[in-house]
């Protein structure tokens, strides 16, 4: 008998073996079962009349455009029947309840939940702030004790003035008095009762002064305490939502176990969730499962519709699940399943050795291997910085000069000592260092040559990747000449301007950039055999002779 389960869709004339080991969900090849699910959820995504959402895919330009993160998961009953759940990251048509994806761990738009109740106060406490903010009654206030403030400075300023001035009147009238005199006695009496006199005419401008302060400081300042009074509630109601709110996710993993996300958070990575933390698809798919005794088989993750305008993501396409917000949560949820080992802590089969394209006793270049990584990392030691100490112990000074992402292959300038150190890096500080990149990328560009100006940061979600912000990222600016096009693809020669992480890639693959990605890019991209961008080109000066030195190499692809 087949499942009541409006969110358990069946798959059907099922042909393929099912998968020892459950997906690594940050960093995988799609089973081909999650491929199938996944093409299911994107035939009913094309055709649906569920509900109305604007993912950017008709042409029609709009801001509204939203394009989303989905997941599927197959799943076996307990009835033994394969099948899949699907989800959908946070809400979609401005709703969390759908006939097709399954309901999230909280629906935060519950009409009667205390969610959208206590949202609605804090709402008006916001009106409230900024109808007082705007208050004509403060403004007149504020206007008023600026006034006063003037005003009293003006006055203090003249009477200042004047008590100087009489000051030097009898300053002036003691020099001419004769000590022989009679009445000198008696004027100097009086010019001492002059000032106390002029002294106590100015405590008495000082002190009304002051008093017309305080009552125009009074005025003011009850708008003061009304408005800390209305931010301080909402604060406090802030906070106290916030709690309830972490305290409606409670996640399972597949031992039975439940946590809460804020001691998931604290436990693996000693913070506080991050908004939204509980909303992305894969949660929602584990929780659900294990709520209704689906045994997890695999999952995948695609994105469908147009990319924000700062990341870089492909209609269609997977991706794997989001670091910042899920990997504390996934870790603790996929405790119980046999899950597939995480290939970005294994070691990479690299060339052993180093291919060093020239040495002498100030420097060394190597053509270093995709895949090998500059530095020593977390996990993986194996590194250009290892190998070469390995293979020449005198070295001295810190040696990496610049570095190439893991993935890239090419040209790495090491120092052998401070000084030479020094000098090279002094080179690359001032842009004076030529580089040249050849990559291939996944597509035909219209454009021959030009720049690309897009400022980098780092996702803090989704950690490496880079995003473009022009609020915070920093100024990254790129150079390229296309060599050839063949068979769909463009050769190009990239001439970065600045070094930052991962530059040429979301250069490349943005839609602001080249809205290319290059071939064999897992972040940005489509995974191949290796990520085609090579570091074949470099000059600078020698730091000894400071004659201009050149490298380079072949590209391997």
């Amino acid at each position: 008998m087949a499942t009541t389960d409006r969110y358990f869709h069946h798959l059907s004339n099922n042909t393929e073996t099912l998968p020892d080991l459950f997906t690594y969900p940050f960093s995988y090849d799609p089973h081909p079962l999650s491929v199938r699910a996944a093409e299911e959820v994107k035939a009913y995504l094309k055709h649906q009349n569920d509900f109305v959402h604007n993912f950017g895919l008709t042409g029609a330009t709009s801001d509204l455009a939203i394009g989303k993160m989905f997941g599927v998961m197959v799943v076996q009953n307990q009835k033994g029947q394969l099948g899949y759940l699907a989800a959908v990251s946070g809400k979609l048509a401005n709703s969390n309840q759908h006939v097709f994806f399954v309901p999230p761990i909280y629906d935060m738009l519950d009409e009667d939940g205390f969610f959208l109740q206590e949202e609605q106060r804090i709402n008006e406490i916001n009106r409230e702030i900024y109808v007082l903010e705007q208050s004509d009654a403060w403004l007149h206030a504020r206007a008023m004790l600026d006034t006063v403030e003037l005003e009293n400075e003006q006055c203090l300023q003249a009477a200042r003035i004047k008590q100087k001035q009489l000051k030097s009147e009898r300053k002036h009238v003691r020099s001419t008095l004769d000590a022989n005199d009679a009445k000198t006695a008696e004027i100097l009496a009086d010019l001492v009762k002059q000032s106390y006199r002029d002294q106590h005419e100015y405590d008495l401008v000082k002190r009304s002064c002051q008093e017309r302060l305080r009552v125009a400081q009074a005025e003011e300042q009850q708008w003061q305490i009304a408005l800390r009074q209305l931010k301080e509630e909402r604060k406090q109601r802030s906070s106290a939502l916030q709690q309830k709110i972490f305290d409606q996710y409670q996640f399972l993993n597949a031992n039975g176990n439940t946590k809460n996300v804020v001691d998931l958070f604290e436990s693996y990575a000693g913070s506080i969730p991050p908004a939204g933390a509980g909303e992305c698809a894969a949660p929602k798919l584990f929780q659900y499962a294990y709520q209704n005794q689906y045994r997890p088989i695999c999952m995948a993750e695609f994105w469908w519709g147009t990319s924000p305008s700062a990341e870089v993501r492909r209609h269609e396409q997977f991706y794997p699940s989001c670091r910042g917000k899920c990997e504390p949560i996934l870790h603790f949820m996929m405790q119980g399943l046999s899950v597939e080992s995480n290939p970005l802590v294994q070691t990479p089969n690299t060339p052993s050795g180093l291919d060093i394209i020239f040495e002498d006793d100030h420097l060394i270049v190597v053509n270093k291997p995709a895949e090998l990584l500059s530095v020593p990392g977390i996990q993986i030691k194996d590194s250009v910085y290892n190998r070469i100490l390995s293979l020449r112990a005198e070295i001295t000074g810190p040696v990496i000069i610049h570095r190439l992402d893991m993935s890239t292959s090419g040209i790495i300038v090491l120092a052998k000592h401070k000084e030479a150190h020094r000098i090279i890096q002094d080179q690359f500080i001032k842009h004076e260092v030529v580089k040249r990149y050849t990559a291939i990328l996944d597509g035909h560009l219209a454009n021959k040559n030009g720049t690309i100006s897009l400022p980098l940061r780092v996702d803090l979600d989704d950690r490496p990747r880079q995003m473009v912000c022009y609020t915070h990222g920093k100024p990254a600016h790129t150079n390229y000449t296309v060599v050839k096009v063949e068979d769909g693809k463009t050769r190009i020669h990239f001439f970065p301007l600045t070094g930052r992480t991962h530059q040429l890639r979301v250069h490349a693959a943005h839609s602001l950039g080249l809205n290319t990605p290059i071939v064999g890019d897992d972040l940005y991209g489509k995974k191949a055999d290796r990520l085609h961008l090579h570091a074949g080109y470099i000059a600078f000066r020698h730091p000894i002779s400071l004659e201009r030195v050149v490298f380079e190499v072949a590209d391997p692809f």
